[in-house]
């Protein structure tokens, strides 16, 4: 595979501690453009490594140097800030203050074929296939027990990439070699099918829920993720899947993970646990973060420091870039009645809120947005800390330890309780799926309960978090469609804009350089 915007390197790095391998395996892969006929030194566990590496880092030179994608800014290249504002500040859920390229466009919907950030995650998520891709062929043939089961992680990752690929951009290029032919376009239900294949096939050599090593996927991931594809199965192929949607939430909720008893521990700075903070028995899949073993400015920092800003209370990092903000759309998902009680939401005084979930600074704030350069305009979100609950000192006074708890058991509950409504199963069902994580929350149970309350509580309980685009496709509520928020497709009070937008373009690079290619309808 071969993309001008995308440079192939698979080396070893400073994140081997995650996956506790040795750091005595030292390899280097040079690979671009990769030459079939000519043998490169391969370190299996090296290339393992680094194919983990990539949900967090973003080069050869954490926190940068040496960038995994070209084109387009090493800090701003990370996984989780590009899903992150691909999926939250095109949404009711979030807005940016910052005149960076490419922001307006977003926070208003009007993104374009040669949009940075549109261009940053397709070579992400292109580059990290393609490393998958290398480590699966050059350990192909291999059955011994480590490989077996390193080959089905490879798998796992590969397939995720591939379902942001065919989320972002529907019908993209596909291809499991490295090889330097441009690849062949794969329709967008073939690729659902395909990945559906792939995370049945591989789950047998995963390991068992909660048994394999932090930071590396087992089983729960894999039906996580297969919810989550059954889920927005209509919106991928046409044909719903609500009832294995649900099923395969079910056994997630049922394979021994266990809801954080306090909502706030799932972000902070000693979330993979202390004697104190029980997060790490709800996260899944968490994207590694250390202060001094793993920088990354595109990772849990860019989760606390776009959020935060001088005169807030402690975030247990110097960085503060004063940015992102919540929509008061969002706010408002916590208080339906449009009323807000003065002691509903943080201050600097108060240390809780009616609903724990809803983690909002105040003071010094407006609801309304009417300027969007001013960060204070809109309420601060304290959602995400680098502080320790058992108060401890971070690692590092600049970079978090806050590992991002990517995949968590929560999203489990509402998708069961969504899929179990859209099949017509049980309401009492559903309502105590919600009711659950309502409970956690110390907020008030539902007494029913149907879609929308499901996709509110979805806001509630996952704000910020990069779930927010896909939720509101799945909806109709999104391109196209009537649901509206305030600065929606750039007015003030909102207005609609084009399905087109329901799928991001194929980068004009790529289309340039791949005849293979036809682009997304509009672009």
């Amino acid at each position: 595979m071969k993309y001008k915007n995308i440079k192939f390197i698979a080396a070893i790095f400073s994140v081997m501690f995650v996956l506790g391998l040795s750091t005595s395996c030292v390899g280097d892969l040079d690979v671009e453009p990769i030459d079939p006929s000519v043998t490169q030194t391969f370190n299996q566990d090296g290339v393992f490594a680094k194919i983990y590496a990539t949900l967090g880092l973003t080069g050869q030179e954490g926190p940068a140097g040496k960038g995994d994608v070209d084109g387009i800014d090493e800090g701003t290249s990370a996984f989780v800030r590009l899903i992150w504002n691909l999926n939250e500040l095109t949404t009711d859920e979030a807005i940016c203050s910052w005149g960076d390229p490419g922001i307006a466009e977003m926070n208003f919907n009007r993104w374009s074929a040669s949009h940075d950030q549109v261009t940053g995650v397709y070579g992400r998520f292109n580059f990290n296939v393609t490393l998958c891709n290398h480590f699966l062929e050059q350990t192909e043939g291999m059955t011994d027990e480590k490989t077996a089961r390193q080959r089905a992680e490879a798998r796992f990752m590969r397939a995720l990439n591939f379902y942001y690929l065919m989320d972002f951009f529907g019908n993209v290029p596909f291809t499991e070699v490295v090889a330097l032919e441009a690849p062949k376009q794969i329709n967008r239900a073939e690729l659902f099918n395909y990945i559906e294949k792939e995370l049945t096939e591989i789950e047998s050599d995963m390991y068992e829920p909660k048994q394999a090593p932090y930071y590396r996927a087992d089983k729960a991931a894999n039906w996580l993720l297969k919810s989550r594809l059954y889920l927005n199965a209509q919106v991928y192929t046409g044909t719903a899947k609500w009832n294995e949607a649900a099923t395969f939430a079910k056994k997630v909720m049922d394979s021994g993970y266990s809801l954080s008893p306090e909502y706030t521990h799932l972000f902070m700075g000693d979330n993979n646990g202390s004697s104190i903070n029980k997060a790490s028995q709800e996260i899944i899949l968490p994207i590694a973060a250390d202060g001094i073993k793993t920088k990354s400015w595109g990772s849990s920092l860019f989760l606390i420091a776009s959020t935060r800003t001088s005169g807030m209370p402690n975030w247990g990092s110097t960085e503060g870039w004063g940015g992102n903000r919540a929509r008061a759309a969002l706010v408002k998902k916590f208080f339906p009645d449009g009323t807000i009680p003065a002691n509903a939401l943080l201050t600097s005084q108060t240390t809780g809120a009616a609903d724990k979930r809803a983690l909002f600074f105040i003071d010094d704030r407006t609801l309304e947005i009417e300027k969007v350069e001013i960060f204070k305009q809109g309420y601060s979100v304290m959602k995400f800390n680098n502080a320790r609950a058992d108060g401890a000192n971070p690692n590092d006074t600049q970079f978090p330890d806050m590992d991002v708890p990517f995949f968590r058991l929560a999203e489990a509950y509402l998708t069961y309780a969504e899929a179990t409504l859209r099949a017509g199963g049980s309401q009492d069902d559903a309502l105590n799926a919600v009711n659950t994580l309502r409970t956690r929350a110390n907020t008030p149970i539902f007494t029913s309960v149907n879609l929308d309350r499901v996709l509110d509580e979805k806001a509630r309980e996952f704000y910020f978090e990069g779930h927010r685009r896909t939720d509101l496709i799945r909806y109709g509520y999104y391109g196209g469609g009537d649901y509206n928020w305030d600065w929606k497709g750039g007015s003030p009070s909102g207005t609609k804009f084009s399905e087109i937008y329901n799928l991001f373009p194929i980068p004009s690079t790529d289309m340039n350089s791949n005849p293979n290619l036809t682009q997304n309808t509009g672009y």
